[in-house]
């Protein structure tokens, strides 16, 4: 057995409890139960001398020790001990043959035990693990403890045997009851993950309390798991965080992380970020990947230390080299923003395709993003729906489990979130036909589940399919309930929506005030539309007194929002409606800032400013600012007079759809504004915008019907198009077919009703007469509202004069002629004359 040891009496009071580390041995003392990581034999000596619990008796016994001269003899003890160097002294070939050769002649159960061990790492020797399983059954037959507890290892995991977790459980069992402390640990796991044997966590919590009195160290960390998520035991964070804390101070790292999570979420003691930090830094120090990422995440969001996203970026780095897959997700976090480096789209993508390797549902939603807008890759719309759909399929089955808030992560990052968001943009894409077919039914059904998991963005777009009629039969009341549970979670594009179903009562009743407020909430979000529509509520008075120069201030704002990006803005986009769209939002506040300029309204007028605005914004696509350039040609408003730009102006529009320009461009072709006289064309622009519902082409339409412009005479159509565009209560309409009423144009003569017409579109808007311009920017004079009331009044005059559907009234009528001819009526002054 080579040199002859003496007996060191100090080993006789400490028992071997593990030797994976062969030059430092574990210890504990037989009469106290103290762990000791390394066996140092003047520790040991001095823990003896002052342990209570050891029989005055025994200290009475002289104690003579040296750790290079004395060993024991027996199973707990390598007798090749003297062969065997520190672990950090380097070993020369020839020093670990002779190891070899020597063990490989001991019958010692240790150095069976050793040889096992050799073998299955291979050290010195090739990697055997039939070898390895073999020679550690040869060792516990004989006794040897440990190596019975490496045999239900080898059975465990498959070394050298076939895998048998049945077996490796009833060895943990039997070498449990003789003591052995990391085998009362493994059977903790085995009950715990049902390890051989059925799952039960009041029994995992027993054997880890067993193991943790004995001093194992990860054992008193599982108990502190158990404690914080009720695992075999009631729920209890304080006793939690006592567990970890005397982990911690045992130098377990893990422990020392979950120190840091706890003192950063208030887990079972006071909130403290600096603590947090602290203990995030010792355990980084010491290897530990999680705490080197939230490192970087503390420097991101300054968590117990001062921002610095370059210290963050530095950190994420860290610890995506050493594959943790969050920090190689928050690596295409920063290079996708320019987080504490250079904005590189290309690397982005790279990283969450890293990422996406270890099947990270977070990346996956990422990557799918990159190649749905061609984010540092090409656009490809069929990648990204598959991606979204893996990422939402993923875990799906634990989602209903998964709490919307746990102690280790924000929500923003937690795993439930990442699924829903990607079942969410899932929804997106069936709803669009994006990377897929258009499937209306499927989007609502994602929308629907997510929306019952709490997912806000599609209990938003819940109400959007009930309000409209998406996949789903319309629900108005259905859409304001969901549009409420979302703003109730602070989604403030169901804040916007929530005040439009109050101010149209869509699914509730009108309520000005609520719609006010609703708006008002969304604003705080500093959504371009949602300024814009409380800008509309302090311009009209909804909800709210009237103040214009609030409503300017808050159009300018909404206007100057994000205008650095209003030009790689497009149109159309995928996930929103154009009218909703931050583009289409941003024009149209620019448009209201210039109508406010134009008019005066909460500000001075500056009709070049106006001008300004509308041709900017024209040249961005807002049709409605093209229609106002059209006027300002037209009129010379804030620029020189050019009726042919005006028709140009007024052309782009009404291809854009809108009947205003519809009406205007008919205007251009029958009076020749800008453009040669073409009354057939005249005919068919009023004929579009009458098909959009635009009541002055009903009025057009009626006068070209009843005078053959641009189309064959017809006095019936004529009646029929002024009709309809009465219904509007305009009174150049109501004064139109009075008169037919009045001559039998298109339908039979009727005195009685051409009178009542007359009185109505006489009598309407009278309280504005006094303020209403003779002729006004936006109408000529025959068309404008002030003429088309004097008429009425003149012909009501008539009536009363000439008994025509009523009684005559020479006296009435003379009022009439009186009160219309102070206001420049000339056929009212011609009657007083």
């Amino acid at each position: 057995m080579g040199k002859e040891k003496k007996k060191s009496p100090i080993w006789s009071h400490f028992i071997i409890v593990d030797e994976v580390n062969y030059s430092h041995l574990s210890v504990q003392c037989k009469y106290c139960s103290k762990n000791y990581q390394r066996a140092n034999p003047k520790r040991m000596q001095a823990h003896f001398d002052r342990c209570p619990k050891v029989p005055s008796n025994v200290k009475q016994q002289p104690i003579i020790d040296n750790f290079s001269d004395c060993m024991i003899e027996d199973q707990n003890v390598l007798s090749s001990h003297y062969f065997f160097q520190s672990p950090f002294k380097s070993q020369s070939n020839e020093e670990m043959t002779m190891q070899i050769e020597y063990i490989n002649q001991s019958e010692s159960p240790s150095d069976i035990h050793r040889l096992g061990y050799y073998y299955q790492y291979g050290i010195g020797i090739e990697k055997n693990e039939i070898r390895t399983f073999q020679l550690y059954k040869e060792a516990a037959e004989k006794g040897h403890i440990n190596s019975k507890y490496d045999l239900g290892r080898c059975y465990q995991h498959g070394i050298g045997i076939e895998k048998n977790e049945i077996k490796a459980f009833e060895i943990y069992k039997e070498v449990a009851q003789k003591g052995h402390i990391i085998s009362m640990y493994e059977l903790g796991e085995c009950y715990r993950y049902g390890i051989g044997t059925e799952m039960n966590e009041a029994k995992a919590f027993e054997f880890y309390k067993e193991a943790a009195k004995k001093g194992h160290i990860t054992s008193i960390y599982n108990i502190g798991e158990c404690y914080q998520d009720g695992i075999g035991i009631e729920r209890n964070k304080v006793r939690a965080f006592e567990f970890y804390k005397e982990a911690a101070e045992n130098g377990h790292i893990t422990s020392i992380y979950k120190l840091g999570k706890c003192y950063q979420g208030g887990i079972g003691t006071e909130k403290s970020k600096v603590k947090a930090f602290k203990s995030y830094k010792e355990a980084a120090e010491k290897g530990h990947i999680d705490s080197i990422h939230n490192i970087g995440y503390c420097y991101q969001y300054g968590i117990g230390i001062y921002k610095n996203k370059i210290k963050a970026f530095k950190y994420y780095k860290e610890a995506a080299k050493k594959g943790h897959v969050y920090s190689i997700y928050k690596l295409g976090e920063c290079y996708q923003y320019g987080i504490g480096t250079e904005k590189n789209e290309i690397k982005a993508f790279e990283s969450y395709r890293e990422a996406v390797k270890s099947g990270d549902p977070r990346s996956m939603h990422e990557l799918g993003k990159c190649y749905q807008y061609g984010k540092g890759t090409d656009k490809d719309k069929s990648k990204a729906f598959e991606l979204y759909k893996e990422a939402a399929l993923k875990n799906t089955d634990e989602l209903h489990n998964c709490p919307v808030f746990s102690d280790d992560f924000d929500y923003h990052y937690n795993l439930r979130y990442e699924i829903l968001c990607s079942l969410y943009k899932l929804g997106i894409c069936y709803q669009y036909g994006i990377g897929t077919k258009t499937n209306e039914i499927r989007a609502f059904e994602i929308y629907k589940e997510t929306a019952e998991l709490g997912c806000y963005n599609s209990m938003h777009e819940l109400g959007k399919c009930y309000q409209y009629g998406i996949g789903t039969e319309k629900n108005e009341t259905e859409a304001f309930k969901s549009y409420e549970e979302a703003a109730q979670l602070d989604n403030p594009d169901s804040f916007l929506k929530l005040g439009e179903c109050y101010q149209h009562g869509i699914g509730t009743e009108k309520n000005e005030i609520n719609a006010f407020e609703s708006y008002r909430e969304a604003s705080k979000s500093g959504k371009p539309d949602s300024m814009h529509e409380l800008g509309k509520c302090y311009q009209y008075g909804r909800g709210v007194e009237k103040d214009e120069t609030k409503a300017l201030e808050l159009y300018r704002e909404a206007a100057l929002k994000n205008t650095d990006d209003l030009y790689h803005c497009p149109v159309f986009s995928d996930d929103f409606d154009y009218h909703h769209n931050l583009r289409c939002e941003i024009l149209c506040s620019l448009y209201k800032l210039g109508k406010f300029y134009q008019y005066g309204i909460g500000t001075k007028i500056n009709e070049i400013r106006a001008f300004k605005i509308y041709k900017e914004t024209a040249e961005l696509g807002c049709y409605d600012s093209m229609h106002e350039l059209g006027k300002c040609y037209q009129y010379g408003s804030g620029t020189e007079k050019d009726e042919t730009k005006a028709f140009e102006s007024y052309r782009e529009a009404a291809e854009l759809g809108k009947p205003d320009s519809m009406l205007e461009l008919g205007k251009c072709y029958q009076y020749g504004i800008g453009s040669e006289k073409d009354e057939t064309e005249a005919f068919k622009s009023y004929e579009k915008a009458a098909q959009l519902y635009n009541p002055d082409s009903f009025l057009k339409l009626g006068e070209c019907y009843q005078h053959g412009i641009g189309t064959e005479k017809d006095e019936i159509k004529a009646f029929e198009s002024y009709r309809e565009a009465a219904k509007s209560g305009k009174p150049d309409s109501m004064h139109k077919l009075g008169k037919c009423y009045q001559y039998g144009i298109g339908t039979e003569k009727d005195e009685t009703k051409a009178l009542e017409l007359y009185r109505d579109a006489a009598l309407i808007n009278t309280d504005d007469l006094d303020h209403c311009p003779v002729c006004s920017y936006d109408f000529e004079y025959h068309y404008n509202l002030e003429c088309e009331i004097q008429c009425s009044s003149y012909e009501l005059g008539k009536c009363y004069q000439y008994g025509i559907g009523t009684e005559k009234n020479e006296i009435r009528a003379f009022e009439i002629f009186k009160e219309t001819a102070k206001l420049g009526c000339f056929d009212s002054l011609y009657k007083l004359g």
